[in-house]
């Protein structure tokens, strides 16, 4: 099979479902952000984490993949003429929002009660959560932009707002392991 079509030599990109729509349409930059997502949590699970926490980005891996398949679907196609669901993958699910409020749950409970906010870095693996974090906050911007043109699964939306928290969480915690300096903010004086 080749990579190239040449299909998109125009400008368009074709949806799960064949629906051909523009390169720049905010469908294709909701799925391709929360893919870059994707690509810095692989980042993050290719640092020193520990065994849990490479499984847990594992999953998250596996979900971000179903969330952008969701998003790369026409909601005019979403069912083939059988009537069943085009894409025959679990959907996110109520447990997978559940396993990243456990999983910070359980963080914070080693973690230093937050007085300040913290300014990103310490460490390059802390730094890297801190970006993927910002991409999955963008990602979370453009769904939600899209959710209001063209309603998906909102369990997406849940998942993208509880994965930007876990990022979070978790650089916190790998500056603790890592015994990286937290940096509070504290504004200068005016």
């Amino acid at each position: 099979m080749k990579i190239y079509t040449k299909t998109g030599d125009k400008g368009t990109t074709a949806l799960f479902g064949g629906t051909r729509v523009p390169k720049h349409h905010i469908r294709i930059e909701s799925y391709g952000t929360v893919d870059e997502l994707n690509s810095h949590i692989g980042l993050i699970r290719d640092q020193d984490t520990g065994e849990h926490t490479k499984k847990i980005l594992s999953r998250i891996q596996d979900r971000l993949f179903t969330i952008g398949s969701t998003l790369a679907t026409d909601p005019e196609k979403q069912k083939l003429k059988n009537g069943k669901d085009r894409l025959n993958i679990p959907k996110i699910s109520a447990e997978d929002i559940e396993l990243l409020e456990k999983e910070m749950d359980n963080m914070n409970e080693e973690l230093p009660e937050m007085t300040h906010f913290v300014l990103p870095g310490g460490h390059q693996s802390v730094s890297f959560c801190h970006i993927a974090r910002c991409v999955c906050r963008r990602a979370e911007r453009l769904a939600t932009a899209l959710y209001e043109i063209e309603a998906f699964d909102a369990a997406v939306l849940q998942y993208l707002n509880r994965l930007s928290d876990y990022l979070f969480v978790l650089a916190r915690m790998l500056s603790k392991r890592l015994q990286a300096e937290e940096v509070k903010w504290i504004p200068e004086k005016s």
